[in-house]
């Protein structure tokens, strides 16, 4: 086997979340459809007598200590399940904004289960692979699935998405952090009706019209903690060729969706020389 695997732990973006209630086990059941940008952290993850993380990039700084780290979770719920002592050494390139909404910890996490699985020559099924990391959080299973999704329960109920096209996406992040439980704490109606049925579309502009049918719940508690959610959707709002903006996840950061890749490209350009503060990225999101 190789002694030396990458992965890149895509960026999650929410187009519609709704919350349907809470449950007994303290998570709140959700209806959510999430795609996947093709940019995202990165791991490089290697062959070692004992499990370590090193941690570089623009979001270094902010990411939880190593044993909090949800790639070093997932290394060792990984390692617990199986019952052997292999190690790795994995070094993470962190991307990602923290306290995004954008599934950056989530992410890692089921790109380790995913490197290791190659790295220690598994060969785990997919199932076993969301099996563990359901454990670590209910977005890791959808990170593991990294393509176009709707996922409800917790997250872990997962249909991938069929006849949709890649959508050209601008991601705005505002330079604030907010706390998932927070947001879920200042929700005040939890129990919203679930999304329409999502059906083939065939453009972006059929995608953009269908989810203006949709919302995304946390949105409004989001914007009562950081109102700077509310500048980055103005901002995004009022680009050219912008077709909807909304939030992502629990927040902070927004999204807009264009008609074409080059309009996307043109307004992250734009805003970034506006908003030389905020995090700003052009993606093809699948």
């Amino acid at each position: 086997m190789p002694e030396r695997f990458e992965r890149r732990a895509a960026a999650k973006i929410n187009l519609a979340l709704h919350v349907l209630g809470r449950r007994a086990d303290s998570y709140h059941e959700l209806d959510t459809l999430a795609v996947f940008a093709d940019i995202g952290d990165r791991l490089e993850i290697s062959v070692a007598d004992a499990l370590s993380l090193s941690v570089s990039g623009r979001f270094a700084g902010l990411c939880p200590e190593a044993e909090s780290n949800l790639v070093l979770k997932a290394a060792k719920a990984l390692k617990e399940r199986l019952g052997f002592a292999s190690g790795a050494a994995i070094h993470l390139e962190k991307e990602i904004p923290i306290g995004a909404g954008l599934g950056g910890g989530s992410s890692d996490a089921a790109a380790t289960l995913l490197g290791l699985n190659d790295l220690w020559g598994l060969r785990l099924p997919a199932d076993d692979l969301a099996a563990i990391g359901e454990t670590l959080g209910a977005d890791v299973p959808m990170c593991l699935a990294g393509r176009g999704l709707r996922a409800r329960g917790k997250g872990e109920r997962i249909e991938l998405l069929a006849g949709w096209p890649s959508l050209p996406i601008v991601m705005v992040w505002p330079d604030k952090p907010v706390s998932t439980a927070e947001v879920f704490g200042a929700l005040r109606k939890r129990d919203n009706p679930p999304l329409p049925e999502p059906p083939p579309l065939a453009s972006v502009k059929e995608v953009a019209t269908w989810l203006g049918q949709c919302r995304n719940d946390l949105e409004a508690p989001a914007l009562a903690i950081a109102p700077q959610i509310g500048a980055a959707l103005e901002a995004l709002d009022a680009s050219e060729g912008c077709l909807l903006a909304r939030m992502s996840g629990s927040g902070s950061a927004c999204f807009g969706l264009y008609a074409a890749m080059e309009l996307a490209k043109a307004a992250a350009k734009r805003l970034q020389v506006e908003r030389p503060a905020w995090w700003i990225a052009a993606t093809l999101a699948r």
